[in-house]
């Protein structure tokens, strides 16, 4: 095994451990017991956190099923990233789009 392979077998089983305090506690909801485990979750707006719990268990579930664990590690990267760029007050602008075959401004 790889120092990579080793490391994202090492990162799986501290989401499995975290998932798994999750799954054993009866108090609330799954996003907001979820939320308790990953504080950065609170950065998603209700809607999004209950997404995103939805979307890591089911991540863990492919990753734990067929022993590749980047599903479920890209998964959780995916959206700690999301909330670290709302928490940043990325998002809350509108976006201006370019039309299609229109070139870009150099800066």
């Amino acid at each position: 095994m790889s120092k990579r392979e080793a490391d994202a077998r090492d990162q799986l089983l501290q989401f499995a451990a975290q998932l798994i305090a999750v799954a054993t506690d009866d108090r609330g909801s799954l996003a907001e017991r979820m939320s308790n485990s990953f504080p950065w979750m609170l950065a998603l707006s209700a809607d999004d956190r209950v997404q995103c719990a939805k979307d890591l268990v089911d991540a863990a579930r492919a990753s734990f099923a067929t022993g590749q664990p980047h599903l479920a590690i890209a998964e959780l990267t995916a959206w700690k990233e999301t909330a670290t760029a709302l928490a940043a007050g990325l998002g809350r602008s509108p976006v201006e789009w370019l039309e299609d075959g229109e070139p870009a401004e150099r800066p």
